[in-house]
This record gives C-alpha cells, sequence and structure tokens, in this order.
C-alpha cells in the first residue's frame, strides 16, 4: 500500500507515445517505472491523456513532499535509467516541477 504523504510538490512528466509500441509502453510504466519511482519516495498522482488540442499525448505527475526528494531521485542512476528507457517509448518528452495544487495543472 503507498506510504501516506502530504504533497507540496508535483513532478510532471510530458510526451506523445510512440506508435506501434504501445503494449510494451505500458508494461514498462506499470510494472517498472511506477513501483521504482514510488520507492524512491514520490507518489503517483495521475495521469493525463489529451484527445484535442496542440499538447502531448501524456501528461504524468508524481508528487513529493519535499524538493529534496524529487532532486534525489532526479540525479539518482536509477532515475537517469528509467527516463532512458521511457524516451524509447515516447518523443517530445519534457518534464518540470511546480508546487502542488490538486487537479489538473499545465
Amino acid at each position: 500500500m503507498p506510504k501516506s504523504i502530504m504533497p507540496r510538490f508535483k513532478l510532471m512528466l510530458f510526451y506523445d507515445l510512440t506508435p506501434g509500441n504501445l503494449e510494451e509502453y505500458y508494461q514498462f510504466v506499470m510494472t517498472e517505472m511506477v513501483p521504482a519511482v514510488q520507492d524512491m519516495g514520490l507518489q503517483i498522482f495521475g495521469v493525463y491523456h489529451t484527445v484535442w488540442g496542440n499538447y502531448p499525448h501524456r501528461q504524468a505527475e508524481f508528487v513529493a513532499e519535499d524538493l529534496a526528494t524529487i532532486y534525489r531521485m532526479l540525479e539518482s542512476a536509477e532515475w537517469h535509467t528509467l527516463e532512458r528507457r521511457l524516451q524509447e517509448h515516447t518523443t517530445n518528452y519534457s518534464r518540470k516541477i511546480v508546487r502542488f495544487r490538486s487537479g489538473f495543472q499545465l
């Protein structure tokens, strides 16, 4: 069961899915990436899929209580491997950190 936290910051990942490998993408994200990120102290907050407009197909959000947790994860070798593997399934990848606000944020 995920640890309960008071979210104060959000790590947001934006990307388009590469056609033709959706099954591999879902397998990687659900069985490897999300559990690993949670083990590093962040919690999944939400995933959005864009169906209209000029925005990335996906927006994945992870939350943390403090910036140090996010920066520690982003500097880890494990995160670098996960991020590289995510980029194998995506294009137009970017990320940013924002102060937490409940609901959809850009």
